[in-house]
């Protein structure tokens, strides 16, 4: 049988899972993907797309559905994922780059063809870190309890939450985005498979198929391939979000929490503690690092441009990271 928890599964893990869904949150979405995983060339083809002025809206206009070359859902699928990995956000119903967008996929950029871990990364990271338009990535990935899942399993707890919140969402709705998720974050083992049409984020191998038949295990440890950069402008939007104007976050807060860049990258704690260690230097001294008489934290001296932190996983470093 597989094992029902974490190793690191404890009192204080508990607690702050029960809190993945305990806040104001409450319009969850689990559809607009129309069944498609994000897949490698898609962001690149949105951004351009958006950018040059050939889509502003829904993705369904002739045009640009003729520049992708695709069918009408798979066209509204590549806007989903788009918004959904930060790259393009939505304003007035109209689409525009975002900052991180512009900075890494724009043919002068950072990386116009996803070549980089890094990207992928932050792609995850809007995926998993926020429940707004991926609400079973969130689920799965902040408020599960143990390593190993299945996908019935899975659905139940999903079905849970939903009534639970009174959320309007079918068992037909739920078990078709359970199904898309996986596909996005499994591997396929079919060596035939077009690159290009191979997941992008399945190459993080952050989900991968377990050795009991029909069930799944989140891959915890170090992660070597995520830059210290995407770690901490993971930690900046955390602590703006959960950290309440708050000074300094816990390493234990930090590791644990729904939505922590612990939780969202399935770092272990001592993974998680020398990462944040690092900060003060990556930083320039913005962020240091404390450890007195066992409260073990984060402090934030002055305030950090989130770009910085983003351009120097890609080797690159603007002046002056402080805001």
């Amino acid at each position: 049988m597989p094992l029902p928890l974490d190793h690191f599964t404890s009192s204080r893990y508990i607690v702050f899972m029960k809190k993945a869904f305990a806040d104001s949150f409450a319009r969850p979405q689990f559809a607009g993907h129309e069944t498609f995983p994000l897949r490698l060339l898609w962001l690149k083809k949105a951004f351009d797309a958006v950018a040059g002025g050939a889509a502003s809206g829904t993705f369904q206009e002739q045009d640009a559905i003729a520049r992708f070359g695709v069918g009408r859902n798979m066209a509204v699928s590549m806007r989903y994922w788009a918004l959904a990995s930060g790259f393009l956000e939505e304003r007035e119903r109209t689409l525009r780059p975002s900052a991180f967008g512009s900075l890494i996929l724009s043919d002068d950029g950072f990386d116009p063809y996803l070549e980089r871990a890094a990207t992928i990364w932050l792609a995850h990271w809007s995926v998993a870190g926020e429940p707004a338009l991926t609400t079973t990535a969130y689920y799965a990935f902040n408020a599960l309890s143990a390593l190993e899942f299945d996908p019935p399993t899975l659905l139940a707890q999903m079905e849970a939450l939903v009534e639970q919140k009174g959320w309007r969402a079918t068992k037909g709705t739920l078990k078709r985005d359970i199904e898309v998720f996986l596909r996005s974050y499994v591997r396929r083992s079919d060596s035939q498979v077009d690159d290009a049409a191979e997941p992008l984020l399945a190459e993080l191998g952050l989900v991968r198929e377990a050795r009991f038949g029909g069930w799944f295990e989140f891959v915890h440890g170090p992660k070597p391939t995520l830059p210290d950069g995407i770690f901490a402008y993971a930690l900046s939007q955390f602590w703006d979000r959960r950290g309440g104007g708050a000074s300094a976050l816990t390493a234990e807060r930090i590791c644990y929490e729904a939505g922590s860049p612990g939780r969202v990258f399935k770092l272990d704690e001592d993974s998680v503690v020398t990462r944040l260690m690092s900060l003060e230097s990556l930083t320039g001294g913005a962020w240091v690092w404390t450890d007195t008489a066992g409260l073990r934290q984060i402090q934030r001296v002055a305030e950090v441009d989130p770009l910085a932190l983003i351009s120097s996983a890609y080797g690159r470093h603007q002046e002056g990271m402080a805001a």
